[in-house]
């Protein structure tokens, strides 16, 4: 902890003991220095095993910039193009789109029609054909709506196509590993000994049915089911699995770093990047509902910055206009007002206006 941003300290280790579950994680690069890397509580409900500097855990959708940023980096080395016809590099794909419309979910592809069984959410190649075939519900560039579950089948086997690996192993060769963010996708032996149980995890389902939310949401995460299963996302087989749109797994400082990274122009060329953090389409996301919102490629944006929050609370922050990188993972499902509190608490330091 940086001295004078004991307050983001202290804002954390009450987020921290409000929890009734597991614990929670959060880091903060500003100006080119890390100011904070904090970890505390547990990483099993039962409240024995500390959470250490080391432990991982799934963050949800904040996942999702990540899998982008694979498809990103194709594009920077001019070996994909932000213009070029998706189906172009995956000709099975039923569904018109640009790269650029599937990067920033424009694309309608998500929900399947008809039930699928759990096993499919496991299978990438069935999954992928499934996608493949599927009918869009609009058609590509009219509308937004996140593909909360197959946002990473979608690039990812796009990323497959071109690269020729999956998508995590391109993420560990070319993303993560070079730039020292640990972050995994498809979880290996040594890996599987650091995760942190999630708790609460039935809760979203409920909140699924809020009175801002689309009936399609419920669809859209739902069906194949699982992803909000507390038995399947704490299996071994569920995190081994490649689900690039949910599953990924790591520490706040590696979520942070990879927007710290793009603040300080690595990863992808600055021009890239900021193509990637300019609203490529704006409106009210039929997935998610609520207030009109706008998409870059891969990232949620708006006059501040650009980063992906994730379902349950955990979220990946930059801002461009303040200079900082931010990253807030927990262990328990609930709202995002933890996250909002420990990054207020530093705004505060900083004599910036709360969120």
């Amino acid at each position: 902890m940086a001295v004078g941003f004991e307050s983001v300290r202290e804002a954390f280790i009450d987020v921290v003991r409000g929890q009734d579950g597991t614990g929670a994680a959060t880091a903060i690069w500003h100006d080119g220095r890390w100011v904070a890397d904090l970890w505390g509580g547990w990483t099993d409900s039962a409240r024995t095993l500390p959470w250490q500097r080391d432990s991982i855990v799934m963050p949800y959708s904040v996942t999702k910039a990540f899998t982008a940023m694979a498809a990103l980096v194709l594009v920077d080395r001019e070996l994909l193009d932000l213009d070029d016809a998706v189906q172009r590099h995956w000709p099975q794909l039923r569904t018109p789109a640009t790269v650029r419309e599937l990067l920033s979910h424009q694309v309608g592809l998500v929900a399947l029609a008809e039930p699928a069984p759990p096993e499919l959410l496991l299978d990438w190649g069935g999954l992928c054909a499934r996608l493949a075939a599927e009918e869009p519900l609009w058609t590509s560039g009219t509308a937004i709506g996140e593909s909360a579950l197959f946002y990473g089948h979608l690039v990812g086997e796009l990323v497959r196509r071109v690269d020729g690996r999956p998508l995590g192993q391109f993420l560990r060769d070319e993303v993560c590993g070079p730039n020292g963010l640990d972050f995994a996708v498809g979880l290996s032996d040594p890996e599987l000994g650091r995760v942190v149980e999630l708790a609460g995890v039935e809760s979203l389902v409920v909140d699924l049915d809020g009175p801002n939310r689309p009936a399609l949401l419920r669809r859209a995460l739902l069906n194949p089911p699982g992803a909000l299963d507390p038995d399947t996302v704490n299996g071994t087989v569920f995190r081994r699995a490649a689900i690039p749109a949910i599953n990924g797994h790591g520490t706040a400082r590696a979520v942070a770093g990879l927007y710290a990274a793009l603040l300080a122009g690595r990863i992808i060329s600055p021009s890239l990047r900021d193509e990637a953090t300019r609203a490529q389409a704006s409106g009210v996301d039929r997935v998610m509902g609520g207030p009109e919102r706008s998409w870059g490629l891969g990232f949620g944006v708006d006059d501040e910055g650009f980063g992906m929050g994730g379902i349950g609370g955990s979220v990946g922050w930059a801002s461009t206009r303040d200079r900082y990188a931010f990253a807030f993972l927990t262990g328990t499902m609930g709202d995002h007002d933890r996250a909002d509190a420990v990054e207020t608490a530093f705004r505060e330091v900083l004599g910036l206006p709360p969120l």
